[in-house]
């Protein structure tokens, strides 16, 4: 699994997710989409956290600068 996230755009990813966790906790939003925005904003910090995004893979898709 090669790394195809660069830091930038690990950073609006996590950025989002403590957004979405904060709109969550504050009530801002509920019910089902917030329960649907907080498993995205779970899979934004995992794919942060490993720095690779497998949706990019069938779009050739690469962020980061340092690929080969």
């Amino acid at each position: 699994m090669k790394q195809n996230m660069g830091n930038a755009d690990r950073l609006i990813r996590f950025s989002a997710a403590i957004i979405i966790a904060i709109l969550y906790l504050t009530h801002v939003i509920s019910g089902t989409l917030g329960i649907v925005l907080l498993v995205l904003a779970a899979v934004f910090i995992l794919t942060s956290y490993i720095k690779f995004c497998p949706l990019y893979l069938p779009f050739g898709i690469r962020t980061n600068k340092n690929h080969k």
